[in-house]
């Protein structure tokens, strides 16, 4: 059974410990698909995300030709083990002129990016296209780069339908830019050693943009474990179970006046996160959200604290004095988690700065609108200023949220569903693009799950739903 059109998230009265599994990093799992296929013999890929844009990747691949085998996984539903025949760099199909074969890629952004990348290693003619919004993202750094190559792709706009004429490995030298998205420089550093191609990589913050680093780690990492490798949970989707509970640190607060901090005797480590296996191993940008929680929720000086715009704790609040202010930027400190903090931020006692949004405009909708006309529905007091969000304390209220097909949207106000009485979020079945046993978990009796109410608001007066009717297909 499909879930609702609308959905009411009741608040929880005291949230329980969970101890949650959250499904595989997506940003993982379509990574070790791309080297899998590319390496040689078969591999194995335990605790594979099993979604939406996971399963284009996958059908992507065998729409090429390759032996993709899936089997489900005992421990979490929406994970599976994915056993790929490689080809050691060799592409088994290729369409004609006349027939392009067709890759569909949905609205898929890491699919669409990293298959076509990988195409050109074939030898045909491929056509890649996707829905409308995929149509609209931007893809023009990549083609230019893989043109740069001696590859030629057909577009009309530097977007999305294009055409991808494969010829195969072809020595030589491209640059790309990641100003706008990582994902070009990814989609060609997992194909640059099959096809003897040498990146290079421009852009803000190139050398240190965290998917182009969590890329070469993979790379490097697969290379050592050929034959089996395991996927680690997804630090965004584990975001939310996170902003959900109440945190508590341990170990004494020490005040220093003379530095200003406001430190505490405990670590990071003392901080039961409720998400199962949380990763450890920094490839993950958003693993850091457990520190962003240390600094926000509990008010500590951090790393965060004014490092983008020191001119923001000098500026007068609204009592006319002087006012601290935390800042996050989604450049340097959090992916697509940072969605999940600026949606807490009503609930806080400082406001925050959210700087860097630029890349959320051209994602699955324009985010940085999103999350701003959506949060003022609830009565927060936000305001939009170039790519930065400052989100003030506020009273805030129940609203029927817009998602926008954009599945981030819709977990995180299910999330704030969960402290502000009557949260109603629309299309909620859009989480199926990464999470689709989301609101599963949230409704699941703890420890595994937060034990929450979920209304179908379509019913007068409305009906709590079963597990059961909680899947997103």
């Amino acid at each position: 059974m499909p879930l609702p059109e609308l959905i009411e998230i009741v608040p929880l009265e005291k949230p329980a410990p969970p101890e949650i599994t959250v499904p595989g990093s997506k940003s993982i799992t379509n990574r070790a698909l791309i080297l899998a296929a590319l390496a040689g013999g078969e591999t194995t890929l335990r605790g594979a995300l099993w979604s939406e844009d996971t399963q284009v990747m996958v059908e992507g691949l065998r729409a090429v030709g390759f032996e993709v085998e899936v089997a489900e996984d005992a421990r979490e539903h929406c994970n599976r083990t994915i056993i790929v025949q490689g080809r050691s760099g060799w592409i088994p199909r290729g369409g004609t002129l006349e027939a392009p074969l067709e890759i569909f890629v949905g609205n898929a952004g890491t699919a669409a990016r990293f298959l076509t990348a990988l195409v050109c290693l074939g030898r045909g003619i491929y056509r890649v296209h996707g829905v409308k919004r995929m149509h609209q993202r931007p893809q023009e750094a990549l083609f230019n780069a893989l043109r740069e190559l001696g590859y030629c792709i057909d577009s009309v706009n530097d977007k999305l339908p294009a055409t991808v004429h494969g010829a195969g490995p072809r020595a030589g030298t491209c640059c790309v830019s990641i100003a706008e998205s990582s994902q070009f420089a990814s989609a060609l550093l997992l194909c640059a050693k099959a096809g003897g191609w040498r990146v290079n990589v421009v852009g803000e913050n190139a050398e240190e943009s965290p998917y182009v680093a969590m890329t070469a780690k993979l790379m490097e990492r697969f290379s050592q474990r050929r034959g089996e490798f395991q996927i680690e949970p997804d630090c965004s989707s584990g975001s939310y179970f996170l902003a959900a509970g109440e945190f508590k640190f341990s170990g004494t607060r020490e005040t220093h006046s003379g530095n200003g901090r406001d430190d505490a005797a405990g670590s990071l480590s003392t901080l039961s996160p409720g998400v199962a296996n949380w990763p450890e191993t920094g490839w993950q940008i958003d693993q850091a959200f457990l520190e962003v929680l240390f600094a926000l929720y509990e008010g500590r000086r951090s790393r965060f604290w004014n490092r983008h715009s020191p001119r923001a704790a000098d500026s007068p609040g609204e009592s006319g004095q002087p006012q601290g202010i935390h800042t996050l930027s989604r450049r340097d400190d959090l992916g697509d988690s940072i969605m999940t903090a600026i949606v807490m931020a009503p609930l806080l006692a400082e406001p925050v700065r959210f700087v860097h949004l630029n890349r959320l405009r051209v994602q699955e909708c324009e985010r940085v609108v999103a999350l701003r006309t959506e949060l003022t529905k609830c009565g927060a007091k936000v305001v939009e200023e170039d790519d930065t969000l400052t989100v003030y304390p506020s009273k805030l209220h129940g609203a029927d949220i817009e998602t926008y097909n954009d599945h981030r949207l819709a977990m995180c106000f299910a999330i704030l569903g969960l402290k502000v009485p009557g949260i109603k979020i629309k299309n909620p079945a859009c989480v199926k693009k990464t999470f689709p046993n989301f609101f599963q978990k949230l409704a699941a009796p703890p420890p595994h799950g937060l034990g929450a109410t979920i209304r179908d608001a379509t019913k007068s007066p409305p009906v709590a739903l079963k597990p059961e009717e909680l899947f997103a297909e």
